[in-house]
This record gives C-alpha cells, sequence and structure tokens, in this order.
C-alpha cells in the first residue's frame, strides 16, 4: 500500500471544526508559508499545517480541535469560488449513473459555469477520454478553467499519480456551433443551460445513436418545454426517464441514542431528464 503524503506547500488542506448539533463547518484553504487560517474558533498557522499527516486533530484553542483532511472532489466543489449555482454533487452522481459514462469516452457539456460538473466528468472519462465544454460567458469560462487547472496542481502535488489533462473549454455559444459539431463525435452529452432546447439541434448529430443526452433543469414547466420543443422539431430523442434527486441530512445523538431529521436540510432541487437518440426506423 502507498505510505501516506504529508501536507506540502501548495496543495489544498480541509479544516473541519464540530459545531452545535453535530453541525461540521468546513474551511478549505491553499497552503502557503507564512500563511494563516482564520476561523470562528481561532487561527492556525499554516505553517503548522505543512508537514503533518491528514486525519491528524489540531487545537486552536480550548474549545476548539480542527480535524485536518484533503478535501474530497465534493468537497471543493462545494467550496470553490463560484459564479453561477453549481451542479450539486448529489445531482452529477445521478446523472454520470444516467449517462453511463466510461473511461476512455468523450463527453460534451454545454455550460462550463463554475466547473462543478467539469471536473466530475474529467474524473470519469480518464486520461483516455476527452470532456469538451461550451461556455458562452466570459467570466463564468474563465472561472471554470481555474477551478479546474488549481485542483489539478493540489492533486498532482498531495498524491502520486497525475489528474489527466482531459478537457477542452471553448468560449462559445453551442447554438452557434453548428460547424464545429460536424467533426465531432461523442459518447455522451450533458446540458446545463437555461435554454436547452435551442442547443439540441445543433449537437444531436454529433451524439453516437443509442447515446445519452442528460439534461439539468430547475423546475418541471422547463422539462415540459424541452420536451414539447423535441415533439414539434421532430428530433431524434426519446425521453426514457425524468427524476427529482432528493436529499436529506440525518442527526445521530448519543447516549442514549437518538436519530432523527437534522434541524437543517438541503434545499436545492432540480429536474434530471435522460434523453436517448435513436436511429431510423428499420
Amino acid at each position: 500500500a502507498a505510505r501516506p503524503r504529508r501536507f506540502r506547500v501548495g496543495e489544498l488542506a480541509l479544516a473541519e471544526v464540530r459545531r452545535k448539533y453535530n453541525r461540521v463547518l468546513k474551511m478549505m484553504c491553499r497552503l502557503t508559508e507564512g500563511s494563516v487560517l482564520s476561523g470562528p474558533g481561532g487561527c492556525l498557522p499554516h505553517n503548522d499545517i505543512i508537514g503533518k499527516l491528514p486525519g491528524q486533530v489540531v487545537r486552536v484553542s480550548s474549545r476548539t480541535r480542527l480535524l485536518l483532511t484533503r478535501p474530497s472532489l465534493e468537497e471543493y466543489v462545494l467550496l470553490m469560488p463560484r459564479g453561477p449555482t453549481i451542479a450539486y454533487p448529489k445531482d452529477i452522481s445521478a446523472i454520470l449513473t444516467m449517462m453511463d459514462v466510461h473511461p476512455g469516452d468523450s463527453v460534451l457539456e454545454s455550460g462550463s459555469g463554475s466547473g462543478a460538473m467539469t471536473l466530475f466528468l474529467s474524473r470519469a472519462v480518464g486520461p483516455k477520454g476527452r470532456v469538451i465544454s461550451y461556455e458562452i460567458r466570459q467570466d463564468h469560462h474563465n472561472l471554470a478553467k481555474n477551478n479546474y487547472r488549481h485542483w489539478r496542481a493540489a492533486w498532482e502535488i498531495g498524491h502520486v499519480d497525475k489528474w489527466p489533462d482531459n478537457v477542452d473549454f471553448i468560449l462559445k455559444d453551442i447554438s452557434t456551433a453548428a460547424v464545429d459539431m460536424k467533426s465531432l463525435t461523442v459518447d455522451s452529452i450533458v446540458l446545463d443551460m437555461l435554454n436547452p432546447q435551442i442547443a439540441l439541434p445543433v449537437v444531436h448529430p454529433s451524439l453516437k445513436q443509442g447515446g445519452v443526452c442528460a439534461v439539468y433543469l430547475a423546475n418541471i414547466t422547463q422539462v415540459v418545454e424541452l420536451l414539447d420543443r423535441i415533439r414539434t422539431w421532430k428530433l431524434p430523442f426519446l425521453c426514457e426517464k425524468i427524476i427529482e434527486v432528493t436529499h436529506r441530512n440525518w442527526l445521530v445523538l448519543p447516549a442514549p441514542y437518538v436519530a432523527r431529521p437534522s434541524y437543517w436540510q438541503e434545499g436545492h432541487s432540480a429536474f434530471l431528464t435522460k434523453l436517448r437518440k435513436f436511429g431510423p426506423l428499420l
């Protein structure tokens, strides 16, 4: 087994502190000589983290202890800088399953946003795969590229293997990219944009027959509009599934043990629509 790697300058560290009702406050920082991590329980110099092993608990005051770990990809996307609302990990997991993404796949994404979906797609397709990510807004395009680059840089410091450099970020309106699509063939498509129906006529020729287009929508009215557009434009898609992914946090308090739903819940909700491209009738 690989030996655990100690924290080094330049990588990401996550500090967790337990609060009232078993709530967890998470703070993420990039380790720099001479910098300080400040939180509600006190201050912790980065020099006191550098050289320690993940999983260690340190005391910053008489009442506050911090658990130091490396952030998971889920934690990173929830704490990284963001402009638009991100696709949440609970939804991303369902989308990856819906698309049946494999290592070596080519995936087209429209709506880079803050880069959350892009990072999970990058890991799913692996070093032999490819992610082509379109974004219409310059600020979102730059943010997604920066979040992707910062994660890769930190990963390579803290891990033996390298994170794959397998994403092409393209600043362009996907609805005007018909020429680009002529030379592109992809295994699956994910659309996370305000009006995904305008992208479907452009992107569907690039999707392999039998491939899946997953659409991330904020409400059921948008789903109805999408399906109506597919019907009226006679696009080659079958709607196989529409799901809403719910997420319920629970509290388990010790001695005597009491289990109940948490006082706080993650209220974000989205509708995931699975479209399958079909071929001509034989």
